[in-house]
């Protein structure tokens, strides 16, 4: 990986400002049956930074120095803290001089936009010197910050900051949505299904302001001043910073400035991200952000003061057939709403994710909705470009509110709100405050993304077809093909569209989908809900810990991925247990030395769902471990020894028939495969990961030409005019050329764990679905998907309660089993009275065939 010009990671210093050192950190250490309260981390130091040839480097904390201080804190309150003081000093202190902070590493600037589909935005809005720039903290304000200087300006900075904001006017005009050609279209009854027939137009007015009033209002200046103020004293409650990249703001003011307005799509992991998003931006000099709201999450209340704070909300008639007159109303105001928007130049913020806490599909349906009322005014020229902007909010805790709450299925209100707030504070405000990350990938021009978007394979298929004959046996052959996997259901105005904009709608979506995630750093919560799950889940000593901690903290730096947090090595442990703290325990061994343990329970369900947070960063490898282990296990014992399992040789062909298989079983929301690579690359990409990392290695077979040898290898014509987008760095080329390559499992003394850990990132979800299958025949159908997919979770719970492994105890997972065994056809759906109903089919009928099912999908799961 080219590491000139990276960011250097160093655990020295917290590069957003807050120092994680000792004397900031609670030294407080748990009794043996859980933590006590932390009180000691509102600590915040500035940033002490020093000008290089290469940027701004961090200065590097002595570790000496710091240990040395935090054992002299750590006497001077033994006094008060007792047993669990010396607990702590006698389980970390002892064991810290033999750690070595984690220095020389770089950080990768992630984000930037797909060369292939975008490549002038991939050159024009990006320059290697933002990545120098390093963080900022946006909820750090000082005296500094604003024009005036005094003690009294020390104690009101928040309200002089607040008032010194730059609010341009954000007038909607409601005239010219009126006056617009749709509307008036409608409402001269000129459009089908129009108002022409009996209705007065000054009744369709009427109706025209009615339905713009619910869509949005003018956003007051003296209420965003307010509640900017007020969020400011609640975030410093609640989180330690909130970290924001100086050189991906740069690369936002760069595209704002190009006159195209920003619409900024956003992954949605809490409803806070829609009030913070906002103060982010307006915090940056971007003014407000219109944020397209979910109508079912929120009260009539709470919508009202959210329109007031530039809001915007979809009019249910929006969802109306086709041929219905309000239907038609309704999606012509909204056009024309949205038009008006973007011709006034305001930032509009779209959420790709469904709201947190909701069973359904990852991608939303109104997130794509709202994104292709953007994509039709780019494409009928209302506007000649708009600038997509990929954001990622990642916490080391997501701030939960009561469970009746937060994930209830009925809309929050404010009252509600209010408290749920005043709860969270009460929670979070002494000891689990954590930190927050926001992600602005480099912006792309959404009409050059339109005239290069392509698809590099031509037809597609169902799972059912692809995967059913092989799982019953009746053929071996993966079909050429890609996979047709569609959960996101298409909502009024999106059928509106031509059922080619609709693809390019959801190809847009998954696409910056991808984006997000890829750009999205790692928290340190899910890189040890990752390691006390997948590699420790018997306990681990917590010297031992602070090892691993430092090498997958280095595992995920070198794929390309950052981390969401500096400092010192063992005050980023202390403080990541802390947060975790519900679901871990500490227990003392000898030696001085402690015991990190997991709490048995339903509590690890929490920590999957952390841990799924690092699943993108090693996806491609878990991938290809979990399809390698397909291939041994019907060759040798599992549990034989790592050096009898080496000697077996692996196909290259024989590796993407079983990469295929699992990628193909595997949810395509899981995988989020760009629309612009093949099945084939990724195949290719995922060998080519198994052998950098080391798990592979090409075997020679006597005779053959050697894999490096590429200087008498003639072009074919194939070779001559291939698809760009089939090239890659590896020397395979085509199915035909991987015939005679083997490779076998290396056999360094590090593959054997590193490949158990691998396989291990994907048991929640297979087992979930090995579990499903299981389930096939005690399940009581028909019923609807989702009851059918409440009965498997308490079967889930149930097997849980019988084995211990809790991890797969998830509704999502089961949703996702449910709806995957749909589209591989073992149930169908039929139409009745009563809604649309699951049946079992009747190819899986016979106990034979689900027995089958199961075995296809417990080949890939490492036990």
């Amino acid at each position: 990986m080219n590491l000139v010009g990276h960011k250097p990671f160093a655990f020295g210093v917290l590069l957003s400002g807050h120092d994680l050192s000792p004397h900031h950190l609670p030294w407080d250490l748990p009794s043996p049956v859980g933590f006590s309260e932390c009180s000691h981390l509102a600590g915040q130091v500035p940033l002490e930074r020093e000008r290089g040839r290469g940027g701004w480097f961090p200065d590097v904390i002595d570790p000496v120095d710091t240990m040395l201080e935090a054992r002299l804190q750590s006497q001077q309150r033994s006094s008060q803290h007792g047993r669990e003081a010396s607990l702590w000093s006698s389980g970390l202190g002892m064991k810290l001089e033999a750690v070595t902070p984690f220095l020389g590493k770089y950080r990768p600037f992630v984000g930037r936009c797909c060369q292939t589909c975008t490549p002038k935005s991939w050159e024009s809005l990006f320059h290697r010197s933002i990545m120098d720039l390093g963080f900022c903290s946006v909820i750090q304000v000082k005296e500094e910050n604003t024009r005036f200087r005094g003690w009294l300006v020390r104690r009101l900075c928040y309200f002089l900051w607040s008032l010194e904001q730059h609010i341009p006017p954000c007038q909607d005009a409601p005239q010219k949505v009126v006056e617009s050609t749709g509307v008036q279209n409608v409402i001269l009854g000129r459009a089908p299904g129009g108002a022409g027939e009996g209705q007065v137009p000054s009744h369709v007015k009427r109706e025209v302001q009615r339905i713009l009033g619910h869509i949005q209002a003018p956003p007051r200046p003296f209420l965003l001043r307010l509640v900017s103020w007020a969020l400011l004293r609640i975030l410093n409650c609640l989180f330690l910073n909130v970290q924001l990249h100086k050189g991906q703001m740069k690369m936002v003011h760069k595209a704002a400035q190009a006159g195209s307005p920003l619409v900024l799509l956003s992954t949605h992991k809490s409803l806070l991200d829609g009030i913070l998003l906002p103060f982010v931006l307006l915090s940056q000099g971007l003014g407000v952000l219109r944020v397209a709201w979910d109508p079912r999450t929120c009260s009539p209340i709470l919508r009202a003061l959210l329109k007031k704070l530039g809001g915007l909300f979809l009019p249910p008639e929006a969802n109306l057939s086709l041929d219905s007159s309000e239907g038609v109303l309704a999606r012509a105001v909204v056009h024309a709403a949205v038009e008006q928007l973007l011709v006034s130049g305001q930032p509009l913020l779209i959420f790709l994710e469904g709201p947190p806490g909701a069973q359904g599909p990852r991608l939303s349906a109104l997130g794509q909705t709202w994104l292709g009322l953007v994509v039709q005014a780019v494409q009928v020229g209302i506007v000649p470009d708009a600038m997509l902007v990929p954001v990622a909010i990642t916490y080391d805790l997501v701030p939960d509110a009561p469970r009746d709450t937060y994930h209830a299925s009925a809309p929050l209100g404010l009252w509600t709100g209010a408290l749920a707030v005043l709860w969270s504070l009460r929670g979070w405000g002494c000891s689990r405050r954590a930190c927050v990350r926001v992600h602005l990938a480099q912006p792309f021009s959404l009409h050059e993304y339109t005239v290069n978007a392509r698809s590099c394979w031509g037809s597609r298929q169902t799972l059912e077809q692809l995967l059913q004959p092989i799982v019953l046996g009746q053929c071996t052959v993966v079909p050429d093909t890609e996979k047709v996997q569609e959960w996101t259901p298409v909502t009024g105005p999106l059928l509106a569209l031509k059922e080619e904009d609709q693809l390019l709608v959801r190809r847009l979506s998954c696409h910056v989908l991808n984006a997000c995630v890829a750009s999205s750093a790692v928290m340190s919560t899910a890189i040890m809900a990752t390691l006390l799950l997948f590699k420790h889940q018997k306990g681990v000593c917590l010297s031992h810990l602070l090892g691993e901690f430092s090498w997958l903290t280095e595992e995920t730096l070198l794929r390309g991925f950052d981390v969401g947090f500096s400092g010192q090595l063992q005050c980023l442990v202390q403080h990541t247990l802390s947060l975790l703290r519900p679901h871990v325990a500490l227990l003392r061994v000898q030696q001085g030395d402690l015991l990190v343990v997991l709490r048995p329970g339903p509590g690890l369900a929490h920590l999957a769902r952390l841990s799924s947070e690092m699943l993108p960063a090693f996806l491609s490898e878990a991938v290809g471990a979990c399809a390698v282990w397909g291939l041994l296990v019907g060759r040798v014992l599992p549990e034989g020894p790592w050096e009898l399992q080496g000697i077996e040789l692996l196909s290259q062909n024989q590796l993407y028939h079983q990469i295929l298989l699992l990628m193909h079983l595997l949810p395509q929301e899981l995988l989020l495969l760009q629309p612009c690579q093949s099945s084939y690359c990724y195949c290719q990409e995922v060998l080519d990961r198994l052998i950098q990392c080391g798990l592979l290695v090409a075997e020679e077979t006597p005779g053959s030409r050697p894999a490096c040898d590429t200087g008498r290898r003639r072009l074919s014509a194939k070779l001559l005019w291939k698809p760009s987008g089939d090239f890659t760095d590896s020397d395979s080329d085509d199915f035909e050329e991987a015939e005679g390559r083997y490779f076998r499992l290396s056999q360094q003394s590090r593959c054997p764990d590193f490949f158990l850990f691998l396989c291990r990132l994907l048991s929640p979800l297979l087992k979930a679905f090995a579990q499903a299958a299981t389930f096939l025949h005690r399940g009581q159908l028909p019923d609807t998907e989702s009851g059918y997919a409440e009965q498997l979770l308490r079967f889930l719970e149930a097997t849980a309660q019988e084995e211990g492994f809790f991890e797969c105890v998830d509704p999502n997972l089961a949703i996702s089993a449910v709806w995957t065994f749909r589209d591989l056809g073992v149930l169908q759906q039929m139409p009745s009275p009563a809604g649309p109903m699951l049946h079992l089919s009747p190819t899986f009928a016979s106990r034979d065939n689900q027995e089958k099912l199961e075995r296809f999908i417990r080949q890939f799961i490492c036990n």
